[in-house]
């Protein structure tokens, strides 16, 4: 379970995040809807610690990731996959590079054991046989889905999908969505996924929140003239 506990953030004088409080239970997805520039991101970083937060408490299955010592922070991220705004893949690198690239940084696997964990994921993602593609030869939904992949690859718990259906065609963004609910049913992947696309939260929120004027409110219904 992740806790968040009034987080608070400021930027020279401008405050994003108000004592921000909400939890997420094991196997389930919280969406944090709300248009672009509200804080959605600054959010996702400052609870994983890559912004220092002002106040409150993030807490992992009961561990304060905000006061955790240096080697439990390396555990607790490594149990985090992390889906970028617009991907952050490496030009230079092809499909297969780009998963890999976690599991060679923090891993001791050998050669084998790591074309078995991409190959398992690629299937995962649906994009066997793409391995030796680069990015410039992706389409964005398909660029989207290696993301994703990237952020499976040390097999996390816990999924932060950063706007992962922004800018995409339907069927892309229905591809997508179909992952993320499948990653959460099938391979019991909690997580956050924060958006300011309606149908994307309607699709995969067990639970949605709006951000608001730099403070977070649970919503009984996902309603388009409300969010309006």
């Amino acid at each position: 379970m992740i806790e968040v506990k009034d987080l608070s953030k400021h930027f020279d004088g401008l405050v994003v995040l108000d004592r921000v409080s909400f939890k997420v239970a094991d196997e389930k997805l919280i969406v944090i809807l709300g248009p672009s520039g509200t804080g959605k991101t600054v959010l996702l970083k400052s609870m994983v610690g890559l912004i220092p937060a002002d106040g409150g408490e993030v807490l992992f299955d009961g561990v304060s990731i905000l006061t955790a010592a240096k080697q439990k922070l390396y555990e607790i991220r490594k149990n985090i996959g992390y889906v970028f705004q617009g991907t952050a893949l490496f030009d230079s690198m092809n499909v297969f590079e780009n998963i890999a690239l976690p599991i060679l940084e923090h891993t001791s696997m050998d050669r084998k054991t790591v074309q078995e964990q991409i190959r398992r994921i690629l299937q995962i993602i649906g994009l066997e046989g793409k391995e030796e593609l680069y990015p410039r030869a992706l389409s964005g939904g398909m660029r989207r889905l290696v993301a994703i992949g990237r952020a499976l690859a040390l097999d996390p718990k816990y999924l932060f999908y950063d706007e992962p259906t922004t800018g995409l065609d339907p069927i892309a963004r229905d591809r997508v969505v179909g992952l993320i609910i499948a990653l959460k049913r099938k391979y019991k992947k909690s997580g956050i996924v924060v958006t300011h696309d309606l149908e994307t939260a309607r699709a995969v929120g067990d639970e949605v929140y709006m951000l608001k004027n730099a403070r977070l409110k649970r919503l009984s219904k996902v309603d388009k003239e409300f969010y309006e």
